[in-house]
């Protein structure tokens, strides 16, 4: 249990957040807090570690993770073309549990896996992922449990599931809402909900109306 670190006390925090960024860069795997569930991490630009991480969840590289990013602007860095909808989405929604998927950049060196083109992109609001995310980078990230099994609101179950795969646990509590982030697809002619979550069709409606009549 001494990978595990405790968000709300300042020393631990210090410490944790140090060996969590240590680890990253040897491309190791850090447990991280976010509002939905707990997160399974690794440097997104690292294809040994996003391979890591895959193996530590017992997936096959046909389900790549998202990608964690610190703020808006890094859509633009990631992604091919950023459309008026995913900016008009992001701006209400993030930090916040959706999940953009858009046409990834193709000058980028990563490799996340069979993403066919594509990245899954989210901001989350968690103010200890938000501070690692600014110093790390964009940071590949799948829920933090073995597949098949119940996704981790604390640290204490992503550690039962996951234990010595993982290097450095960063406890944030108890996580805020408690499911998977709502995912939307606009790489095609229309916007396409994959996955709601979190993110209720109702608040989604809200802001796009007839765009997500087809849905």
């Amino acid at each position: 249990m001494d990978r595990i670190f405790d968000c709300s006390v300042d020393v631990s925090l210090l410490e944790g957040m140090r060996k969590a960024k240590l680890a990253l860069g040897k491309g190791e795997l850090v447990v991280i807090p976010t509002d939905t569930v707990y997160g399974l991490a690794a440097d997104a630009f690292s294809a040994t570690a996003v391979q890591a991480l895959l193996d530590a969840k017992g997936r096959g590289r046909q389900s790549p993770p998202p990608v964690l990013i610190p703020n808006i602007d890094s859509l633009h860095a990631l992604a091919d073309s950023v459309p008026e909808l995913a900016l008009k989405l992001a701006e209400k929604f993030w930090p916040g549990p959706l999940t953009i998927i858009l046409r990834s950049q193709p000058s980028l060196q990563w490799d996340l896996g069979e993403t066919k083109g594509t990245v899954a992109l989210r901001v989350p609001n968690d103010k200890v992922t938000l501070a690692l995310l600014a110093e790390s980078g964009p940071l590949a990230v799948s829920s933090a449990n073995l597949t098949g099994q119940p996704a981790a609101l604390t640290a204490a179950q992503a550690f039962e599931q996951l234990g010595d795969k993982v290097q450095v646990y960063l406890d944030g509590g108890q996580a805020s809402i408690g499911e998977a982030s709502t995912i939307l697809d606009l790489t095609g002619e229309k916007m396409r909900i994959v996955r709601e979550g979190a993110l209720k069709r109702e608040a989604l409606a809200e802001l796009l109306g007839e765009e997500l009549a087809d849905n």
